[in-house]
């Protein structure tokens, strides 16, 4: 397994990868922790740096997420939420064929070991209000600000 920091706008990140794709980007990484960098590693944070500069809409890893078959169709239905675009729990229920599911949509979506890339943090409640994030409400809300000023400048 390797490992990476990346100094964010949102605070430091540790992505993690095994030999083959990225499998997890924790938030409130120490600046201090310890870093076995991979070629996968330096990848994803490079094209990180590029997200957070505005220049990256788009990720272009392998990815490999550890959770049940719910959750893992959950996450391939959040890929499809456009960069600037948000939806709500509801929608990702419906586009999954579970309309009813909407908090179990909820809770896989809090458990993506795989955030900003795997885009759950534009989801947001059907009343159009941020809901949770895992990390943290501020962190949702410089992320969704930050895609709607890139989406309007750049894309």
């Amino acid at each position: 397994m390797s490992n990476q920091l990346i100094n964010t706008p949102i605070g430091w990140l540790n992505v993690l990868a095994n030999n083959s794709a990225v499998t997890e980007i924790a938030f409130d990484a120490p600046a201090d922790l310890a870093q076995n960098p991979s070629p996968l590693t330096q990848q994803c944070c490079l094209q990180l740096a590029e997200y957070f500069a505005g220049e990256r809409s788009e990720f272009e890893l392998p990815l490999e997420m550890a959770g049940t078959a719910f959750q893992k169709t959950v996450w391939q239905a959040l890929k499809q939420v456009g960069y600037g675009e948000t939806c709500s729990y509801a929608d990702i229920a419906r586009e999954i064929g579970n309309p009813k599911a909407v908090r179990a949509v909820g809770a896989a979506n809090g458990k993506n070991p795989i955030p900003i890339i795997v885009p759950c943090h534009r989801v947001i409640g059907s009343s159009g209000k941020l809901t949770g994030y895992a990390g943290g409400l501020d962190i949702k809300v410089w992320l969704l600000d930050h895609e709607k000023q890139m989406d309007s400048a750049n894309y």
